[in-house]
This record gives structure tokens, sequence and C-alpha cells, in this order.
């Protein structure tokens, strides 16, 4: 069956094709034969019971400087011309965020959103995790920095993070000694209201942290991201690099433990974060990454795996509404 594909995600114009898991997703979408369609989330808008936005239908291919062509945008109305819509738009997850995914929910069982629009806002990635505290280091979720110099005084050195950042950014490291913990503090609450996450610092980051990808809650491959030169983040979109990888026991553990839950709340594509092979840190559900060089090393085809997925979800979703 083909289906029609809404895709709202950032500018297309500026992607990089070599490594965008949207990009791959379009790209295997349209390989199936599925039409697609790209809007942006500020287009979205809801008028008496119909919910619109302003699309262009787009055929994407894998040349540098000439991914895309797109027809004219127009006017679509994502319950009556869509029949899936991945959110792939970037954090951060904000109001505007949370916002635009309330407006996706109301398609339920008319128009497969994946992932589940409610159940990312249920899922924020640093707040979900600790559902799976027992596969955590020791965790302080805080904006008070008395209740941090504790924690810091407890285990030494820290990394600090923005409870709803995304790529790595502004994720920064304490010493053992707390030079700068105040200062960075003052400035994490001037620029956030929400408290932030605070960890011990894991040395083993420096052998990589490893990004494991789970389609419908099953292990679908992985990734180790080393830190580049002079950096403690591995990110990729921070200058890290990947190598190939294998589950360790305690990864294979972690996967089994929230594997149903991913899918019994529709969260279809995930991208969960391990350091040191058992510590896990993040569980990642707006728009995941990494699917390119996972296939890349392993040879496979991630985004086919998503789209039989979503395939059997929206076949599901239309016999259910009969």
């Amino acid at each position: 069956m083909n289906l029609r594909v809404a895709v709202q995600m950032d500018p297309l114009e500026s992607i990089n094709i070599a490594g965008d898991s949207s990009f791959a997703l379009m790209l295997s979408a349209q390989e199936r034969g599925h039409a697609v369609w790209h809007y942006d989330v500020s287009s979205i808008a809801y008028d008496s019971g119909r919910l619109t936005a302003w699309a262009a239908p787009v055929t994407v291919q894998r040349v540098v400087g000439d991914h895309f062509t797109a027809g004219e945008r127009r006017r679509i109305d994502l319950a009556a011309d869509i029949d899936v819509i991945l959110m792939r738009q970037d954090p951060p997850f904000h109001l505007g965020y949370i916002s635009a995914a309330l407006l996706l929910d109301r398609l339920k069982g008319t128009t497969l959103v994946s992932n589940d629009p409610r159940e990312v806002i249920n899922a924020p990635e640093k707040m979900f995790v600790l559902d799976y505290a027992r596969f955590m280091p020791p965790t302080m979720v805080a904006r008070n920095l008395e209740d941090v110099r504790e924690f810091h005084a407890r285990h030494g050195a820290v990394v600090v993070k923005p409870l709803h950042g995304n790529g790595g950014k502004a994720i920064f490291k304490i010493d053992a000694e707390g030079t700068n913990l105040s200062a960075l503090f003052e400035v994490f609450n001037q620029t956030w209201p929400e408290p932030h996450m605070v960890q011990p610092f894991i040395p083993e980051v420096a052998l990589g942290d490893k990004r494991i990808v789970l389609v419908d809650g099953e292990f679908a491959g992985a990734i180790n991201r080393r830190p580049g030169e002079g950096e403690f983040r591995s990110n990729l979109a921070q200058g890290g690099y990947a190598e190939a990888a294998d589950l360790t026991d305690a990864e294979a553990e972690i996967c089994a433990a929230m594997g149903p839950e991913l899918k019994r709340r529709g969260l279809v594509f995930v991208g969960i974060d391990v350091i040191g092979g058992k510590w896990l840190t993040e569980i990642n559900v707006t728009s995941p990454t990494g699917i390119v060089a996972i296939d890349k090393f392993n040879g496979t085809d991630t985004p086919a795996l998503i789209w039989q997925a979503l395939e059997r979800r929206h076949a599901e979703m239309i016999a259910n509404s009969r």
C-alpha cells in the first residue's frame, strides 16, 4: 500500500545529507513508493476541527547540492490528505514543541504520527530516562546551588547538562575542585527556567558513548561515538567520530527492560545513549539520529525497519477504525 507521508522538519536546504536520519527516512519512503511532503512546524493551523499545514511535495536524491526538488507549497489537510506524519523537527523541547505535538495528537485514529506526539510529551529525554534509574549513574535534577554543591562533594568531578538540551550542546564538566561551579550555575539559572541535570563525570566516556537504536521496541543497531581531539563530548554534532559496536550484556539488559514500554507508547524510533557499556544516560524520542552511521558500519537498512513498523502500525490503525 502506497502512503502519503508528511515530514515535519527543519528546512531541507540546511541538512547534511551524508548523515541526516530524516533525509534517510525520506529516501526510504520514496523507494517504497510512498509520496513525500515536507512542511515546517510553524505552518500548522487548527481551524474548527481541521488541522492543516503549508506543505510541498518533494523528491529527494543523495546528490550533494542537489538533494531535493519541491513542488508548489500549498495548504493541506493533515487528516484527509496524509496517512503518516514523521515528527522530525529538531529540539529544543519547549512550549512551541509541546504545543505542536498536542495539535498533532488530535489526529489520532485518522493519521499515524510518529513518534506518538502525546508520548513524546510524556517522555522528555532526560526525564523519561529516570524511569530506568537502576541503569543510570547517580543523577541529580536541581537548580539550587547548595544541593548541587552537596552532590559534587559526594562524587567529585561532575557533568552539568540542560534538562531539555540536544546534540551535546551546553554540556559542561566541572572538576573535582569545583572550579567555576557557582558561576556556571548562575549562567544555567539565568538561561533556563527549569532545573538542570548533574551526574558524576564517567572517565569511560573517553572510550565512547554508544548510541543504540530501537525500532518498535526491538534492538536495530548501535555505533560507538568517541570524542574528538580536546573534547569529552562524543556527539557527532560536536566533532565526535563513530565506530562499529556490538551490545554488551548490560546494554542488552537495558534494551530488553525498556523495549516493551517503548512499543506500548508508540515510540517507534528511539535512540538511547550508554557510557562504559552499562551507564544509561538518555532516551532520545523527539528526533533521534544515528541510523546512517549504524547502517554504514553494519550493512543494515534501519530506515526500512522503521518503515516496516510504521506501515504495520498504519494498517492496524485503519483496521481498528472500521
